[in-house]
């Protein structure tokens, strides 16, 4: 229970007493504010925010690329946290300010709105992902340590700092005849607490798609972290000239969105052969679409504005999705595959299945935040619109049979909407979401709040029987699964409520699904995945989180969602007991020791009981060898009594539970496809790939 409020003191005591005047204004100066306030510039500190440095420092050189500058960028990862991103631009400036008096290099790393791109076209950059002047500089205020050498005008020019703050003047170190930049920096472990963790392929997926969006870019990743001569690369332009042998990747790309489309739907059945594409430019807007209809159920539908991904959208997509549904109405209706007596497409019918990336480019553009994940630009709504709907209109009458199978797999989507509604409305209802008609094997807790209630969905009925009785009952309810759930990834709503095993988790849940589902009646905020130990108990997990991912997303982003993390091993020597949650724990435990053998086992379990037997008479039990380590591998929660499955992973106190985050959701989504989805020889290829990773008990 919250505590209460502290009393308000009364005036002249406590936190009154101290004045409130001129002394108390604080005033943030120079990158200040950036490391007072990370989040308002990067978003968050964790993951996301850390990556976010990378994208600031690489969009600098796209930038270049855009304007048609540049053609090639290297991003490498050195030793000891730091990052390496290198272009053959034009180079930073480096030459003194006529307003400052410093060089314009130092201007751009340590103040705040001070770039190249405020001036528009007269700079040279009629389009461009930075307009704030505030990536490189925050970079800096939140890197323990940086360094910049600039390729310009004959000479190799370089600036170190820390901490924001440069550790003298720019200065000229050679000649060259080259030209570009390249940024070296390392993260502060102070901003970003859970350490400098850079993900491979989080990067990975992020250039390549960079590299689709500009055509014509060579884009190159390197992974030179446990590489010691890396971190001598100040005398390369590019590290892949000191032909390291380490990990790394290149991407090059002419065909440009049509390309990109074509990567997503690698693993899918296309509903049409050719893919729509689509570059014009109308009041100042250029718009690139292009798109392509599967045989799936969910969109998966990209938005970029001046090539920078846009996970929350903004006008340009509003634009689109208005001209795909009326564009599509209009040609069902006048082809007559949209009957008289049907209603019109919904936006929701005309976005399933599709595969789309829309990208616009235009100068002034608007963003909702620093981190430019929604556009804002009014301007782009009309203009995607005009462009989009006019050229999907053409090639619907020149390719009669790609338009008629689009519009028959958005007709499906209708009646499929149709049955998935009725299926609501008989399933669903008021009184079932209130807890009114919850599912028979659901054992519910008796606390009425959803913050301090936790729902364990567990594997099987023993497993179920053994978690029931050794919860806790006021906040911890129980469901169990009756073996493995359908997997939902390629069906629609209607067949998936007439699953008996997912209507009940839906209805525990509360929140109802599709349209009318609503986060804010999640009756439990820890949903807990408890599976067994095995290969069944890993893939019951992954059919329940796909469900989770495709349908109740907003529940993994909330961060509501836990897998348990169960002992397994029981260890016991003697009255000793320990508990280990893998191989090396085990090993840690048990070390060289001899392990007992399965008759040693039982002769110690028996001389166990005559020990008991002995102590409730009141006589002197006999003297015991001394005792071997003797191992208990669980496969199942079931295997454990109630007791044991309380204290090691029920309790609170105890217990070790892995919260699930969708980091990178592109990634995410092309994983699902795979491992789910219907293409066995991607399936197969994958799990070859990396059976290896794998942790789970066969």
């Amino acid at each position: 229970m919250p505590k209460k409020a502290d009393k308000e003191p009364k005036a002249g005591k406590g936190a009154a007493s101290k004045a409130y005047d001129a002394s108390s204004i604080q005033v943030l100066e120079g990158l200040d504010p950036v490391r007072k306030r990370p989040g308002m510039y990067i978003g968050t500190t964790g993951p996301d925010g850390l990556h976010h440095l990378i994208w600031e420092i690489f969009d600098n050189s796209r930038d270049e690329a855009m304007g048609g500058f540049a053609d090639d960028i290297e991003v490498a990862l050195l030793p000891g946290g730091y990052m390496r991103i290198a272009d053959n631009g034009r180079g930073i400036p480096v030459n003194i300010h006529p307003k400052t008096k410093i060089s314009a290099l130092e201007m751009v790393m340590t103040q705040l709105h001070a770039g190249g791109k405020f001036g528009g076209e007269d700079s040279g950059y009629k389009v461009s992902g930075g307009l704030h002047g505030v990536g490189a500089s925050v970079v800096n205020a939140l890197s323990t340590n940086a360094k910049v050498i600039v390729h310009k005008d004959g000479g190799v020019h370089t600036q170190e700092y820390k901490i924001g703050k440069p550790q003298g003047k720019v200065k000229q170190i050679g000649k060259t005849k080259e030209h570009g930049t390249i940024t070296f920096f390392r993260p502060d472990e102070t901003i970003f607490t859970s350490g400098i963790n850079w993900n491979w392929d989080r990067i990975v997926s992020h250039l390549r798609q960079q590299a689709y969006l500009v055509k014509g870019t060579r884009i190159t990743v390197i992974d030179a972290r446990e590489n010691v001569k890396a971190a001598e690369s100040e005398d390369v332009h590019y590290l892949r000239e000191l032909n390291l042998e380490v990990p790394s990747m290149t991407f090059y790309f002419e065909g440009g969105l049509r390309s990109l489309v074509n990567f997503y739907n690698q693993h899918q059945t296309v509903a049409h052969k050719n893919v729509f594409y689509v570059d014009a430019e109308k009041d100042n807007v250029m718009v690139e679409i292009a798109l392509q209809y599967t045989d799936d159920v969910s969109p998966r539908l990209m938005a970029f504005a001046n090539n920078i991904y846009n996970p929350e959208h903004g006008t340009h997509v509003t634009g689109f999705k208005t001209a795909l549904t009326r564009t599509l109405n209009s040609y069902g209706r006048k082809a007559g595959i949209l009957k008289e007596s049907e209603e019109n497409f919904t936006g929701d019918d005309a976005l399933e299945g599709i595969t789309a990336v829309v990208s616009i480019k235009m100068p002034e553009i608007q963003f909702e935040g620093q981190t430019k994940a929604k556009l804002g630009s009014v301007e782009a709504q009309g203009a995607t619109a005009a462009v989009f709907g006019d050229a999907f209109a053409a090639f619907l009458e020149e390719n009669p049979d790609d338009a008629k199978a689009i519009v028959n797999k958005v007709l499906l989507a209708l009646k499929a909407r149709k049955a998935a509604k009725a299926a609501k409305d008989s399933i669903l209802r008021k009184g079932a979401l209130e807890g009114m008609t919850l599912p028979g094997k659901l054992a519910d807790c008796q606390s009425k709040s959803a913050e301090e209630s936790e729902l364990f969905i567990v594997e099987g009925d023993s497993a179920g029987g053994t978690a029931k009785t050794g919860r806790d009952r006021r906040t911890q309810a129980i469901l169990p699964l009756r073996g493995k759930i359908l997997n939902i990834e390629r069906a629609r709503l209607d067949k998936m409520l007439a699953s008996e095993q997912i209507k009940n988790l839906v209805v525990a849940f509360g929140t109802a699904i599709g349209d009318v589902f609503d986060l804010s009646k999640l009756r439990y905020h820890k949903l807990i995945i408890a599976t067994d130990a095995d290969v069944d108990g890993a893939h019951i997990r992954t059919l329940i989180l796909t469900l989770l991912y495709r349908h109740f997303r907003p529940i993994i982003d909330g961060g509501f969602v836990y897998i348990a993390q169960p002992p397994l091993y029981k260890i016991k020597r003697g009255k000793e007991v320990f508990y280990a949650y893998n191989d090396d724990e085990k090993f840690k435990i048990v070390g060289k020791e001899e392990v007992a053998t399965p008759d040693e086992m039982q002769a110690e379990a028996e001389e166990d009981q005559e020990e008991a037997d002995a102590e409730a008479e009141g006589t002197k039990p006999k003297a015991r060898k001394p005792a071997k380590f003797s191992i208990q591998r669980y496969k199942g929660l079931g295997e454990m009594n109630a007791s044991e499955l309380w204290e090691t992973t029920m309790d609170p106190a105890h217990r070790v539970l892995k919260q699930v985050k969708v980091e990178d959701a592109a990634e995410a989504d092309r994983i699902f496809d795979i491992l789910m989805g219907n293409d066995v020889a991607s399936r197969k290829s994958f799990i070859q790939s990396n059976a290896k990773l794998a942790t789970v008990d066969v």
